[in-house]
């Protein structure tokens, strides 16, 4: 086992790939290269930032990990459009929203003690 599969962090955002591609299923055939496709690749950068940069040195981690944090925040930004262009409800939105808080919480504790 790699040691960057042990972090809580790692887990929760695979977690939240999973859930980011159950939800964007549903959104119109239209949107598959548009938001769709981004949300995706933002959710996706968010482990595998975290999975790459465990591999470096603590400088460079920690660089890799503010990557990762702005793919939340990426993800914020994406499903606010998602949301007013009417593709999430709001329980969906507010969902997505605190994991992707959580995420950036955690990235920011992990970052701090390294």
């Amino acid at each position: 086992m790699f040691n960057f599969e042990n972090l809580q962090v790692y887990q929760m955002s695979i977690d939240f790939v999973n859930s980011i591609y159950e939800i964007t299923k549903k959104f119109p055939k239209d949107e598959l290269f548009g938001l769709t496709n981004q949300l995706r690749r933002a959710s996706v950068s968010i482990p595998l930032n975290i999975a790459e940069g465990s591999s470096r040195t603590g400088k460079d981690f920690k660089h890799f990990l503010s990557l990762s944090r702005g793919s939340c925040f990426e993800c914020v930004a994406i499903t606010s459009i998602a949301k007013k262009q009417n593709y999430l409800t709001e329980l969906e939105f507010n969902k997505i929203y605190q994991t992707c808080l959580s995420l950036s919480k955690m990235i920011s504790k992990l970052k701090s003690f390294l």
